[in-house]
Order: structure tokens, then sequence, then C-alpha cells
């Protein structure tokens, strides 16, 4: 049976041990939930209502259902996805194992949404993103984040991009992004290829504003900056390297949204020194062993 961490108060809210450690309830109740001993461990009890609903948004979103309420049983009612961060963008939660715990989000476009990678699958989601307008496009960050594409491009009559670099994870996919200079695959809306963490790893950049930078960036809270998971790098630390110099002068953004990691927003202008400094760090790393625990969070 699995075992929970609890804090003492009136209410009974517990994290079991299959939390797998993705950082995304931490990233959600950031005041309740903290790393311990490699998993995500419950610190106190919530201590009013916008804690109660930081909780809720972070059971709903925790991919191994690990995180509970006294009852046991998560009110469907409670639920507060998709989640507004901007009136452009909406993170969807109810993160996947099968994509290993991935945050996912619906971007507004003008002719409707797009969606970088995906929650886990069910109708019930799909007929409620349908519900916000036609979603347009399934985009793929990278072979991680592969596994509900299709069943997403299907009910939502979208059309599902990957790159050839990860295609073997989706052969099916309806557009194919190549080489990796980067490509404008609607006005507004490039793709810049980004080889490092996986062989077809790909940046998504809306109106030069946001950001969907799968697992090639994110912000540490640990560091307090944008980093690569050097420790996590399954293709080549010297291609993300690469990749690093070459978006340089050309990759803008104001928001970074991650798939794992941090969200973060700051001037395009910060971004663009961060990333700098960032492609110099990189560039003084040599390949390592996989190591999950090394992540910086």
């Amino acid at each position: 049976m699995a075992t929970t961490t609890r804090s003492d108060g009136p209410e009974t809210w517990s994290i079991d041990d299959r939390c797998t450690n993705c950082d995304v309830a931490r990233q959600l109740a950031p005041g309740l939930i903290r790393e311990q001993d490699g998993r995500s461990a419950l610190i106190r009890q919530p201590r009013d209502e916008a804690e109660r609903r930081q909780l809720r948004a972070a059971a709903h979103a925790c991919p191994t259902r690990s995180i509970r309420p006294g009852t046991g049983l998560l009110d469907p009612a409670t639920d507060p996805f998709p989640l507004a961060l901007t009136e452009e963008v909406l993170l969807l939660g109810h993160n996947s194992r099968m994509t290993a715990g991935a945050n996912s989000y619906l971007c507004r476009r003008p002719t409707g949404w797009v969606m970088i990678d995906t929650p886990r699958y069910s109708t019930a989601l799909a007929d409620r993103y349908a519900a916000l307008g036609p979603v347009t496009d399934v985009l793929l960050t990278h072979r991680d984040h592969a596994r509900h594409g299709r069943e997403y491009a299907d009910r939502l009559g979208a059309r599902l991009w990957i790159h050839e670099g990860d295609l073997d994870a989706a052969p099916d996919a309806d557009r194919v992004l190549r080489g990796t200079e980067p490509v404008e695959i609607a006005p507004g809306l490039v793709a810049h290829p980004f080889p490092g963490h996986t062989l077809g790893s790909v940046l998504y950049v809306a109106e030069e504003r946001y950001c969907f930078s799968g697992d090639s960036l994110y912000w540490s809270r640990t560091t307090g900056d944008v980093e690569v998971q050097e420790a996590v790098t399954w293709y080549s630390i010297e291609e993300q390297a690469a990749s690093l110099a070459r978006s340089l002068g050309v990759l803008r953004f104001e928001w970074l949204l991650p798939g794992h990691g941090e969200r973060h927003r700051m001037p395009a202008e910060e971004a663009d020194r961060r990333l700098r400094a960032l492609a110099a760090r990189c560039a003084q790393l040599r390949p390592g062993p996989v190591d999950f625990g090394a992540v910086r969070w």
C-alpha cells in the first residue's frame, strides 16, 4: 500500500509515495509542497481557500494522482483546468504519466487554438478543449511528449506536428519539420528546431512573446535563471550548445513555458541576455550519465 506524507492541522491532505518528482505540484502549490528525498512532500495543510485552490490544482494536474484530500476522492467540480496564464495561453493540467508528467498548453491564434504537447487523453478533456473553439494544430516539442498527440489531433480535427529527428515517436504525423532553421508554420508562429535534449526537439514561439520550450529550456528556481537539463540529455549536450548558439539574436520571447520546470516571464531583452549567458555555460558542458536526481528544479 502507498504511504503518505501528512502535516498537522484540521485538514488531512496527503501525498503518497507514487510521486515521480515531476515538479508539477510544486509549481502549482509552492508554499505547501516542497521537494524532499527525491519527491514532493506536503509541508503543511492549507490555511485558507486560496491555498485549498492551489492544492486542488496540484491534485488535478498530478500525473500519478498522488495528492489527495482527506476524503480520498477528488471532486470533479473543483477542477480548475484549463487555467488561464494570460488571455492567450491556457495551462491544461491533467499531466500524463505517458509523457513523463509534462505540462501542456493551449495558445490562442487568429484561426483558433494550437495545443503544445498534450495532457493525458480522455474524450471528456478533448471535448472540453473543443468547446473553447477550433483547435487547428497539435505541436509536439519532442518524442517524450508524443504519446497522446495522434488521439488529440484526431478527436479535435487538428494537424499533428513533429520534427523528423523524432518522427519514429509519431510516424503518422501530418506535418514534419526538417533541418535546424526556424520555420514560420503560421503567421506569427515559428518553429525553432533545437536538437540536444533529443534529436528532434523543437521550440515553438508565438508572436515573439510565448516560447513553448518542451524540455530544451526551463526556468530553475534553484539557480534563478534559464537553464538546460544537462543531467537529462538523451541525445547530445554538444548539440544542445550548438542549438543555443544558433538561437542567439534569433530567438526572442517574454514568456518561457516549458514542459518540465518552472514557467517564467521576463522582458525580451532580459531573456536574450540570459540566453547568451546560458549559451556560454552550455558550451563548457561535456557528456555525462543521465541522472534525474541532479536536475536543478
